[in-house]
């Protein structure tokens, strides 16, 4: 679609039917090569048994979904007799690799619509954001088709209508959205590591990944392999089919804390927050308390979910290009001012999380990854580590080398509003009295430098480092199970849904002493059927009720009864 508006919009561009067939299959090719569970595959599966066996996978080193993509495409085109031009073979690859340098003689621009590594606004982007937000019940209010109208080349790269970038930025910024609050999911998160524990455990036995260069057993590779594991009888199997029937029962890793970290800080936290130096703080906090548990380093997970626009911590519409309908032919990059000053320092952040594996030791890994944390404040402030990247630090981010000057004790602050920062010489008493400034707002304490949370009179305190209030537990915490918890939250059956087998009359003075013998504290409205039809079936409904000053429930009135059989 969008190689076709180009060449219908601008013949001038020499685009042929030939390039908008390549770019069309390219579409639907560039992720053939995305194994089950699509970038838990390559991302994170992939990745980990290579760290593990790296002499005996060499040759899979490097491996991306992109390369596995081409694979697979070069089987299809062999497979199915399809000629081709050894030339749109190669483009077509080419594309969907993103490499324009592989192909020179072709049209660079071509290269922005499927894998667009100049600035990520490509059209596989367009599509999951569009299908995912869908999807989860969060739909953008973008139209796409406008997006895609608007797109325009020129110096030799695809351009937008200046009026189009706030949509533009909106759909980087559902990226982000569906990013943080869908795809790192913690739930989902410990659901993809149990994946990948029980794949890593019937790899050795149903080699798994030596499919991923063998394009007949690859095409074979998808979700259903947990199926297999399930149905296999195995005993080499067993493991991975406990970890898969923990999936179907909720009996998830758990994350024990959690923490986001701004772009340029990350580094330290990367580096020195590992699961061996948290089993080793668990272990010894263990000791000392008393507490019986022996955790091993394969009980923690050290999550880092980078999340951002679409271009790690920059503005990806600082690398887009715009024109204006009076300078149609005219495209530049534009500044903040153009669409908005309501933008984030940093276009990315880390979410650190840690997950364990054994509930039993919750409380006590949390307390392990703390001291951990607290051990990290001390090797920065103490200048043993660096706090972050200068490189890509900036003055206004809440990073803690930027507090080391500010640890010594500092007074007390007033703020003030505007009028009263500008310093005025006092009239003349024989003059008129001038109009009063606005009156000072003084606030003592502390005071909080770009976010950094309390006070900094003798402290070097930052968000990263302070405990998370939210999931504080004691050491010895242990989360209840699945079904404890299911068990807990039931609601008790009322007295009414004990008796489900009396009919209630939708009218008259039975229904309302049935209706008023319901406890008061959560009152369980009965309503019979349309009044007159003579249906013995009854709509249930909880209702929360207010108590009155006396501490009773309020009466159900007979104008709320017919309120209710009117919505039955």
């Amino acid at each position: 679609m969008m190689a076709q508006h180009l060449k219908d919009k601008q013949p001038d561009l020499g685009i042929t039917d030939r390039d908008v067939l390549c770019v069309a299959v390219a579409g639907l090719c560039h992720d053939l090569g995305h194994g089950p569970w699509s970038h838990v595959w390559d991302g994170m599966f992939i990745p980990e048994v290579l760290r593990r066996e790296p002499e005996r996978l060499q040759h899979l080193q490097g491996w991306t979904h992109e390369k596995g993509s081409e694979m697979l495409f070069n089987a299809l085109v062999k497979d199915n007799n399809i000629q081709l031009q050894q030339e749109d073979f190669d483009f077509i690859k080419a594309l969907i690799a993103g490499e324009p340098l592989r192909t020179p003689h072709e049209k660079i621009f071509l290269f922005d619509i499927v894998a667009n590594k100049r600035n990520g606004l490509d059209v596989d982007k367009f599509d999951y954001i569009h299908r995912d937000s869908h999807t989860v019940g969060s739909p953008i209010s973008i139209s796409l088709d406008r997006i895609i109208n608007s797109a325009r080349v020129l110096d030799n790269q695809i351009c937008y209508d200046i009026k189009d970038a706030n949509h533009i930025y909106e759909i980087c910024a559902a990226r982000f959205k569906l990013h943080k609050i869908f795809y790192n999911h913690k739930s989902a998160k410990a659901i993809e590591y149990m994946i990948i524990d029980a794949l890593l455990a019937a790899d050795p036995h149903m080699n798994i990944v030596q499919r991923i260069d063998n394009p007949k057993s690859y095409l074979y590779l998808t979700d259903s392999i947990l199926e297999r594991i399930e149905e296999s009888e195995s005993d080499e199997l067993e493991p991975a089919r406990a970890i898969i029937d923990r999936i179907r029962v909720r009996d998830l890793y758990q994350c024990v804390d959690y923490k986001c970290i701004s772009w340029p800080a990350r580094r330290p936290f990367l580096e020195y927050i590992t699961p061996q130096r948290i089993v080793d703080a668990a272990n010894a906090l263990a000791q000392e308390s008393g507490q019986d548990v022996d955790i091993l380093k394969d009980d923690v997970v050290v999550d880092s979910s980078i999340m951002h626009y679409g271009m790690k911590q920059s503005n990806p519409l600082d690398s887009v290009k715009f024109y204006s309908k009076r300078s149609a032919d005219v495209c530049a990059h534009p500044q903040p001012g153009d669409y908005s000053l309501l933008m984030p320092t940093y276009f990315a952040e880390v979410l650190l999380r840690i997950f364990s594996k054994n509930k039993n030791v919750f409380g006590i890994v949390q307390a392990g990854y703390r001291k951990v944390l607290k051990d990290l404040q001390e090797a920065i402030e103490s200048g043993r580590i660096k706090a972050c990247d200068p490189a890509e630090c900036s003055p206004t981010c809440a990073c803690a080398c930027h507090f080391a000057p500010l640890i010594q004790d500092v007074p007390a602050i007033m703020l003030t509003d505007i009028d009263d920062l500008a310093s005025a010489p006092t009239p003349p008493a024989t003059e008129a009295p001038s109009t009063p400034k606005a009156k000072a707002h003084s606030r003592q304490g502390s005071f909080s430098f770009s976010g950094m949370g309390g006070g900094t009179g003798g402290s070097a305190s930052t968000p990263f480092f302070n405990n998370n209030s939210f999931t504080t537990v004691p050491p010895n915490y242990v989360p209840p199970s699945p079904s404890a918890a299911a068990a807990k939250n039931r609601k008790p059956r009322s007295k009414v849904l004990q008796n489900k087998d009396r009919n209630v009359s939708g009218s008259g003075n039975s229904s309302m002493e049935s209706i008023g013998s319901v406890d008061s504290a959560s009152t369980t409205t009965l309503v019979a059927g349309s009044g007159g039809s003579g249906s013995s079936g009854s709509l249930i409904k909880n209702k929360k009720r207010e108590r009155d000053d006396d501490g009773e429930g309020a009466p159900v009135t007979e104008r709320e009864v017919k309120k209710h059989r009117l919505k039955g």
